[in-house]
């Protein structure tokens, strides 16, 4: 009976062991730091100017920071909708003005669409497709501007007989091409992904 208590005593001394090297192990393998990111502090509509209240500041681990995470956001204008707790970045965030970070020659272009009601279902953030359709003739509507973003969509005035505007960020080429439609052609919009 004293082998048998002896020989469990020495096997839960080895079991023992082996779990206070390994508890030791991992208590000495470093730690990953967070890093702290801005996040929504509730539910934010777009267009809304952020103020200290709007943000608050969660740690993440560094491998789930978004790219373009913001330091500052105080002061600036949401560009589209942020769920309570959605990490704030660049492309969330709007500047002073539209074009913010765009390449050089790139250009505001204000485009009024033919039916206002579309414009409605635009977002600063959406890419677009700009159709030009003649009213008389067999021609097809074909595309004047492909996969352009949308930078604002400003209010509807009262009087929406003549279509609406939505500024879109395009080259000066693309404006040009767009203008040159707009003269004698209906302008629409196809979303893309």
């Amino acid at each position: 009976m004293r082998a048998t208590l002896s020989r469990h005593r020495r096997l839960l001394a080895a079991v023992l062991a082996a779990a206070a090297a390994a508890f030791g192990l991992a208590a000495a393998r470093p730690h990953q730091r967070g890093v702290p990111v801005l996040i929504a502090a509730h539910d934010l509509p777009g267009g809304t100017i952020l103020s200290a209240a709007d943000v608050g500041i969660r740690t993440l681990p560094a491998r789930a920071v978004p790219d373009g995470a913001v330091r500052r956001a105080a002061g600036r204008t949401l560009a589209g909708p942020v769920r309570r707790g959605e990490p704030l970045t660049d492309v969330r965030l709007r500047g002073g003005t539209l074009l913010d970070d765009a390449e050089p020659g790139t250009v505001a272009t204000p485009v009024r669409l033919a039916d206002a009601s579309v414009v409605r279902l635009l977002h600063a953030g959406d890419r677009v497709d700009i159709l030009a359709a003649r009213a008389e003739g067999p021609l097809p509507a074909r595309t004047v501007a492909a996969a352009v973003p949308v930078v604002a969509v400003p209010r509807p005035g009262p009087d929406t007989d003549e279509g609406a505007l939505v500024v879109l960020r395009t080259g000066r080429t693309q404006a040009a091409a767009i203008a040159r439609a707009a003269v004698d052609s209906r302008l629409s919009v196809t979303i893309v992904g």
